[in-house]
C-alpha cells in the first residue's frame, strides 16, 4: 500500500498541493510544507479514533458514504474559483471531530514551522481534511476494506509509507505510534514539541520533518 508521503509526491499529490495553494493564496512551497506535516498528524488522530469500535464504525460509514473518494475525481472543479465553502465547512466539521479542542494548537504549530500565518493554516487544513478522507475512502475501496476491523490497519499502512522516503527507524516508529509522552491522552502537545524541535531527545517527527525540509 502506498504511504501518505508517496501520495503527496505523486501527480495527484502535486495537483492537491497546487490547488490548495491557489485556492488559499498561500505560497506553494509553504502549502506543501503544511500538508506534509499536517496529513500524518491528522491520519494519526484518525487512527486513534479508529481504536474504539464506535470510532472505527464512524470512519467506515464516512468513507463508504460521503467520503468515498469521489472528491478526487474532479479536483480541477474543486479548486476553480477560490476556496470552496462547501468543502471547507465539511473540513471544519472533520477537524472538530478528530482534533477537538487541540485544532487551534495544531494550526499554530504548523504555521510556526512552515512560516504561514495561523489563519491560512486553518484554511489549508479545512480543505485538506475532506481530501484526506477521500484518499482514505479511495484506498479502502482499492484494498477491499469493507469492515470496521480493517480501518486501523488501513491507516497504519498509509502512515507506514514514511519509511519509503528514507526515514530512519526511530522516525518511522514515531509516526506509527505518535506516543503521548505526558500521559494526558493527547498526541498534539507532544507533536507540537517535536515539530518545533523542542523534544529532539524523543526523535521522530521533528527529525523527519527536518530531513524533508532541510531544517
Amino acid at each position: 500500500m502506498a504511504g501518505i508521503f508517496d501520495l503527496l509526491n505523486s501527480d495527484l499529490g502535486k495537483t492537491i498541493i497546487s490547488g490548495v495553494s491557489g485556492s488559499t493564496g498561500t505560497d506553494q512551497d509553504k502549502t506543501s510544507s503544511v500538508l506534509t506535516m499536517a496529513l500524518p498528524v491528522l491520519m494519526k488522530a484518525l487512527e486513534r479514533n479508529a481504536s474504539t469500535p464506535e470510532g472505527a464504525e464512524g470512519i467506515l460509514g464516512a468513507i463508504q458514504g460521503k467520503h468515498n473518494g469521489n472528491i478526487l475525481d474532479n479536483l480541477g472543479g474543486l479548486f476553480s474559483g477560490g476556496v470552496n465553502e462547501e468543502v471547507t465547512n465539511d473540513g471544519d466539521k472533520i477537524l472538530g471531530h478528530i482534533l477537538g479542542s487541540k485544532r487551534d494548537n495544531v494550526a499554530q504549530v504548523l504555521g510556526q514551522k512552515a512560516g504561514v500565518d495561523t489563519s491560512s493554516v486553518g484554511t489549508i487544513l479545512k480543505m485538506a481534511a475532506p481530501i484526506l478522507m477521500g484518499l482514505l475512502g479511495k484506498q479502502a475501496s482499492q484494498n477491499n476494506v469493507s469492515s470496521s476491523s480493517g480501518i486501523g490497519g488501513l491507516l497504519g499502512g498509509l502512515l507506514g509509507g514514511a519509511s519509503q522516503q528514507g526515514a530512519v527507524t526511530k522516525e518511522q516508529s514515531f509516526l506509527e505510534k505518535m506516543l503521548d509522552s505526558d500521559g494526558d491522552g493527547s498526541i498534539i502537545d507532544d507533536v507540537a514539541g517535536m515539530v518545533l524541535g523542542g523534544s529532539s531527545s524523543k526523535g521522530g517527527l521533528g527529525s523527519l520533518l527536518g530531513g524533508l525540509f532541510g531544517k
